[in-house]
């Protein structure tokens, strides 16, 4: 790891480190240190997530734009009252015709006080767990339907770009075990109530929706008050 050799253009561009070569103050020592070891560093701002990776022995930065269907702080507001679905888009991608989608649960904890965000496919089988243990077979049946639609758009995905078929085919099978768990757990449909309206608000754009997005991407995004590892759930403090 060369620390000598850090992007230092690229890192003052976006606000990690000051004129001086000082890290930014709303940095903690321990992200800076997880920064320098090659972990990803999370900025959330409105709809906008960004993150920065220092790869190539740090010689290099590697920054990702994502754009959800909300803004975070709305999320985090109604998780509250209910379990949230979201959808992230990749906008850092400029092929438009197939934008790189995640699907994203948030579940506010009562007794942290925090809300955790789980991976659809990152977070699969603990995010399947912590739904199961609300015993609610409502939804489970929007989570299953929520794992069907993104298995969806995964096929259309493989179509589309077969180069990449080894990564893709591994997250759907991890989203087609998750479905098979769910229904090895959830109650016939015949015994849901038949009242269509659920307790759980979704808000999911259509993949299409994605494809109207803004070709020209924002050079710099604000950095939160606090950062993240993406691999691991997120617990973010109301």
């Amino acid at each position: 790891m060369k620390n000598n050799a850090l992007p230092i253009t690229d890192l003052k561009k976006y606000g990690i480190i000051n004129e001086d070569l000082s890290f930014s103050k709303i940095l903690r020592e321990e992200d800076i240190k997880k920064f320098l070891q090659g972990y990803t560093m999370v900025a959330d701002n409105g709809k906008n997530r960004a993150t920065f990776q220092l790869t190539e022995d740090n010689t290099r930065l590697k920054v990702i734009f994502l754009e959800r269907d909300r803004k975070l702080s709305e999320i985090l507001e109604s998780s509250k009252e209910k379990i949230q679905f979201s959808d992230m888009a990749d906008l850092s991608s400029y092929d438009l015709k197939m934008l790189s989608l995640e699907k994203k649960a948030f579940i506010y904890d009562k007794e942290k006080n925090i809300v955790i965000e789980y991976d659809f496919v990152k977070n699969a089988i603990e995010l399947t767990q912590v739904l199961a243990k609300k015993d609610d077979p409502k939804l489970m049946s929007i989570y299953k339907n929520e794992l069907e639609k993104l298995k969806a758009y995964l096929q259309d995905k493989l179509e589309m770009y077969p180069e990449f078929s080894k990564e893709i085919i591994r997250d759907i099978n991890i989203v087609s075990n998750e479905i098979n768990t769910v229904n090895s757990i959830s109650p016939d449909e015949k015994q849901l109530s038949k009242d269509s309206q659920s307790d759980v608000d979704l808000n999911v754009n259509d993949r299409d929706l994605y494809e109207d997005a803004q070709s020209e991407r924002e050079n710099e995004r604000e950095l939160p008050e606090e950062t993240e590892e993406r691999q691991k759930p997120r617990g973010m403090r109301r």
